[in-house]
């Protein structure tokens, strides 16, 4: 009897303690996340409903060292890691800390674009679930979160908008992000994450 008990007792502690680390993911990234030489790499197209190729080609985000600590180099910048993983203070964030399934928040975001364009993104989000999810890259525990809302700009655009997050903490990114506004579809999905 005594032997069973701790055998259960065992088997409750390694779930507990898996249980808790799934939740320790939900959590934002810290700079104590990121590994020196790590790379991410996604493929992108964004095409309208007629079938013509607006957006085409690959992404690539990886973290190098320093003198001074770990930056993301991306196609157009070298930033701080410091800076990418800075507490989100916003009350309506692209990614509500700590995620779980079920939570629901809004998402609003007033942007300018290269060419001057001024706009908006006010969607309203719900995690829908955590589960393995495969992409090319591979398969990971991911959270897929749901955005529903509108885009607008000072041009005069205005259009419903619903967006697709597939979330995976052990990557501390996205791992696929579909996102459809009126006649256009975007897809980006992970094709390679490495560390060297």
């Amino acid at each position: 009897m005594k032997t069973q008990y701790l055998s259960f007792f065992t088997l409750l502690m390694v779930s507990v303690f898996i249980n808790a680390k799934e939740l320790d993911g939900s959590r934002q990234p810290t700079e104590a996340d990121y590994t020196n030489g790590e790379k991410w790499v996604w493929k992108y197209k964004g095409v309208t409903t007629s079938g013509e190729v607006r957006a085409e080609g690959t992404d690539t985000k990886k973290i190098v060292s320093q003198n001074d600590g770990l930056y993301m180099v991306t196609q157009h910048a070298v930033i701080p890691l410091a800076e990418i993983v800075q507490p989100v203070a916003s009350k309506t964030p692209r990614y509500s800390w700590p995620l779980h399934v079920g939570k629901k928040w809004k998402f609003e975001e007033h942007w300018t674009s290269e060419d001057g364009t001024k706009g908006s993104t006010v969607q309203h989000a719900e995690v829908l679930s955590f589960k393995k999810e495969t992409v090319e890259a591979g398969t990971f525990m991911a959270y897929t979160i749901k955005y529903q809302g509108r885009v607008s700009n000072s041009r005069g655009f205005s259009a419903d908008t619903e967006d697709i997050h597939v979330y995976a903490p052990n990557l501390k990114t996205f791992i696929k992000l579909t996102q459809s506004q009126g006649d256009y579809v975007y897809v980006e999905e992970l094709i390679e994450y490495t560390i060297e």
